[in-house]
């Protein structure tokens, strides 16, 4: 996602990194890291719940990748690091539909 900012950018697309660490945790980390994007505060782990992206512990979140359309649909969903064109290439097709 890092290297691919510009690219979501250009077709309206703003990513977003959820966590359940607090906020000075996440601004240390978009420090350390460089991160072109903000990390959004997962308090109670409610967000990972809906969009089904616990760990089979229920206690933390595993890495997934959601994509929201603006009519509030999900079009795109995928655990782990997927490539940013496979990412952008579903908003496109969902834009195109």
């Amino acid at each position: 996602m890092r290297g691919a900012t510009e690219a979501f950018q250009a077709i309206d697309t703003e990513p977003y990194g959820v966590n359940q660490a607090d906020a000075a945790s996440h601004l240390a980390f978009i420090e350390e890291q460089n991160l072109p994007f903000d990390l959004l505060v997962d308090e109670g782990l409610q967000v990972a719940r809906a969009y089904d992206a616990l760990k089979p512990e229920g206690k933390s979140i595993n890495r997934t990748v959601v994509v929201v359309g603006k009519d509030g649909r999900i079009i795109y969903r995928a655990t782990g690091a997927p490539p940013p064109e496979e990412i952008i290439a579903a908003i496109v097709e969902a834009e195109d539909e």
